[in-house]
């Protein structure tokens, strides 16, 4: 697959649109700290790790030492929490300029942040907020969105959330939503489908709508991970399992979209190791025979494209 670069970031050196593939492929693992040592010191059989960036910002010391240990051995993406892409305060350039360096120093495929707000008048809330679905917060995310890639010199992959409340005033459905924002700001999207599937559980969505409204041809990661079922609703906890309607989901968004490589996701209650490659070995088991009979049908239809020109 050869890859083009947007209008604007045309010749950009380090565009990840010249790297996304094939180094970025299969089932990853987000890096935690509490494996990195074991990381480093067994070697594991991992496609790739994906880096939660905001864990890696620091200037000196042992963190740097480890990410650049890591990349020695495994691509790697980055993951970012606190771009406030939905917000209203000014851009954090001086955050923006970290997360920079270290996709710089990482060599990371991408970077990637989420659909939501973080930060009012200065005030981080640490939690993916959501944001009303309209023309307005359409027009402020894209520009948002234009200006940290052209900091970056790189297109952003733009996460959808999972929530507990909706506005009222939200025309437009998510998917909806990332549509128009791959459109307007000519970015990518991270489809995390665990928090599509809480959103179908807490608000209703339908899925299948949902994933015939999305552009499937921005779509260059997805995620899983496990929620925590509550009283009435589903918490996007990160800190179980993939459920079993998450697979099944899983199974159909793979089917839409193959070859696009998978992050398995868990931030709490963190367990062994060996836990999260068997996630792992779970997508691949999912993914890999999709992936083959697209590549079939292609090697098919080949000839026929080629005879008929």
């Amino acid at each position: 697959m050869e890859a083009i670069a947007p209008e604007g970031l045309q010749g950009v050196a380090g565009s990840s649109d010249s790297r996304m593939f094939p180094r970025i492929s299969g089932a990853g693992i987000g890096l935690r700290t509490c494996h990195i040592d074991q990381v480093l010191r067994d070697r594991p059989n991992v496609s790739w790790f994906e880096l939660l960036a905001d864990n890696h910002l620091a200037t000196g010391g042992l963190v740097p030492a480890q990410v650049e240990a890591v990349r020695a051995e495994y691509p790697l993406a980055l993951h970012c929490v606190d771009m406030n892409l939905g917000g209203s305060d000014p851009l954090d350039l001086d955050y923006l300029e970290r997360v920079r360096d270290l996709r710089d120093r990482s060599a990371a495929a991408w970077v990637s942040d989420h659909l939501c707000f973080t930060a009012v008048d200065g005030r981080n809330y640490h939690d993916l907020l959501p944001i009303p679905y309209t023309d307005e917060a359409l027009r402020r995310v894209a520009e948002r969105v234009l200006t940290i890639q052209d900091f970056f010199g790189d297109r952003l992959l733009v996460e959808n959330v999972s929530s507990y409340l909706r506005f009222a005033e939200s025309p437009l459905t998510e998917a909806q939503f990332l549509r128009a924002l791959a459109q307007e700001a000519d970015c990518h999207l991270l489809l995390d489908v665990n928090n599509l599937y809480v959103n179908h559980i807490n608000h209703g969505d339908e899925l299948a709508a949902y994933l015939e409204s999305l552009p499937l041809d921005r779509v260059r990661e997805i995620h899983l991970g496990g929620y925590e079922p509550k009283d009435g609703y589903l918490l996007d906890a990160h800190n179980n399992p993939v459920s079993e309607p998450v697979w099944a989901l899983y199974a159909q968004a793979v089917g839409l979209l193959p070859g696009v490589p998978t992050l398995i996701e868990w931030d709490n209650d963190i367990p062994a190791f060996a836990v999260l490659q068997s996630e792992a070995a779970k997508a691949t088991g999912i993914a890999a025979p999709l992936a083959e009979r697209e590549k079939e049908k292609r090697d098919r239809l080949g000839p026929r494209i080629r005879g008929a020109a």
